[in-house]
């Protein structure tokens, strides 16, 4: 697995799929499927109806975990591809040519991608870049980093808010379970040698988290946790919606959520990306915690759990705030910044839309993303939009085709259309009746940890 930026190299991957080995193809009455390999290893897919209607979708999947599937994939879920097939649009993506947290190769690869695709079919009328959770990341690296190559992006439950943010974000909770549940445990929240090490780690402070969940104390201290990464108290359309007030619901659900984050971002997930970067990437140095909760969007829920449990919340956060810090590695975070943090300098539309129930890429990165831009003085060009639903890109194709012809509009008019929700669920019902569409007013709260490049002070 490479660690170098290879973003660079996208020219030189262009020029060289006039080289690819021969792809397999299958072509019907309706739609050509073709399949192919590019020069890095990824492999391809695309669908062209024979009706194509000259604009053509590039889609960005996303986090696939080291050592598991990676096939080629063009849209979000077949209903919606299946739609998008009958409207005329070409699909097209890539596998990338690495799992994990591979942006300096989903980058180059899904630009020839776009090279391929050339090739065989012609110059596309219009180019929109679109992508699902780390694919959100990848399409708003493509919309910065490659304008010239697309017409709009579309970022769907996106890590909008860039690498370093992430996981600084992410390193809070883990900080705050391991010094409130086990704070003689030793267990390693940085640094991991290999994934075996990961794993222990994991499996260590997930026992904890456990036998915490069976105190009232415990429970409150879990909330803490899930508050620090603005986890949500209804994340999971299987779960009953808990009433706003209904905390001990609220944080049961959190646990189960937070336990989902320790087993893999916050240890397995880590110790890829650590590889990759060359060291931790991420810090807590001068992070006020007490700060930091008054500003989630669950800190009444941790208030009144504490209340409950008859603990100390002042002393628990003094405890935080007293614990030994983590410190990063200046090398690994230049390696983060540079190839997955944002400028915020769009040059074209861009459309996000979030479930406002993730709580594996909480709503609140939309924040993070709407800072950075207005910041560059691109806002005109974000536009952003939620889900009233729980989990993590559980959208339905309804909500997602109305999203892209939104974007059309503002594409083919240079003005945006309405983008209320009542307007976005208009488009939504007529793309698809057969699916939800459940678009809602909604203004996240702020992201907890920030770090983008129109801001220099987050680099201190």
């Amino acid at each position: 697995m490479t660690t170098r930026t290879r973003t660079a190299s996208a020219l030189a991957l262009l020029l060289a799929v006039a080289a690819l080995p021969a792809t397999a193809a299958a072509a019907t009455t309706e739609t050509s499927h073709i399949e192919g390999q590019l020069p890095s290893g990824a492999t391809y897919m695309m669908d062209v109806p024979a009706d194509w209607n000259g604009t053509v979708l590039l889609f960005s999947h996303g986090y696939r975990a080291k050592g598991g599937p990676n096939p080629a994939q063009n849209a979000p879920d077949d209903r919606t591809k299946s739609l998008l097939l009958q409207q005329g649009y070409a699909l097209i993506g890539s596998s990338y040519a690495s799992t994990g947290w591979a942006v300096t190769d989903a980058v180059p690869d899904q630009l020839a991608t776009l090279g391929a695709f050339k090739d065989r079919f012609g110059t596309a009328r219009r180019t929109l870049a679109w992508g699902q959770s780390y694919g959100g990341l990848v399409t708003t690296a493509i919309a910065e980093r490659a304008p010239g190559r697309i017409d709009g992006s579309l970022a769907m439950c996106g890590l909008v808010h860039g690498g370093v943010a992430n996981w600084n974000n992410t390193l809070d909770p883990v900080f705050a379970l391991k010094t409130l549940l086990a704070p003689d445990s030793g267990i390693p929240l940085v640094g991991f040698p290999d994934q075996a090490a990961a794993a222990n780690a994991a499996n260590t402070l997930t026992s904890a988290v456990d036998s915490a969940q069976t105190t009232a104390a415990g429970r409150a201290r879990i909330a803490l946790a899930a508050a620090l990464h603005n986890i949500p108290g209804w994340n999971d359309p299987a779960q009953p919606r808990p009433a706003e007030t209904d905390w001990d619901s609220r944080e049961a659900n959190q646990y189960t959520a937070l336990k989902g984050l320790v087993q893999f971002p916050a240890f397995s997930w880590r110790q890829e990306a650590e590889t990759r970067a060359g060291g931790n990437m991420s810090w807590n140095t001068g992070v006020d915690y007490a700060r930091l909760l008054g500003r989630s969007s669950v800190h009444k829920e941790v208030t009144e759990l504490y209340k409950k449990a008859g603990l100390s919340l002042g002393k628990d956060l003094a405890a935080l705030n007293k614990a030994p810090r983590i410190s990063a590695d200046p090398s690994a975070v230049a390696w983060m910044r540079g190839t997955s943090t944002f400028t915020g300098k769009l040059t074209k539309p861009q459309l996000d839309i979030h479930t406002i129930g993730d709580a594996l890429v909480p709503v609140q990165t939309e924040s993070a993303l709407k800072r950075t831009v207005t910041a560059a003085g691109t806002s005109a060009l974000l536009r952003q939009a939620y889900v009233d639903n729980a989990g993590h890109c559980t959208f339905s194709p309804a909500e997602q085709l109305g999203a892209l012809h939104t974007l059309e509009d503002r594409i083919g008019t240079g003005k945006w259309p309405a983008t209320d929700a009542s307007s976005l669920n208009s488009r939504a019902t007529a793309a698809d009746s057969t699916t939800p569409a459940r678009y809602v007013t909604y203004r996240p709260t702020p992201y907890l940890r920030p770090y983008d490049l129109a801001h220099p002070g987050d680099g201190r």
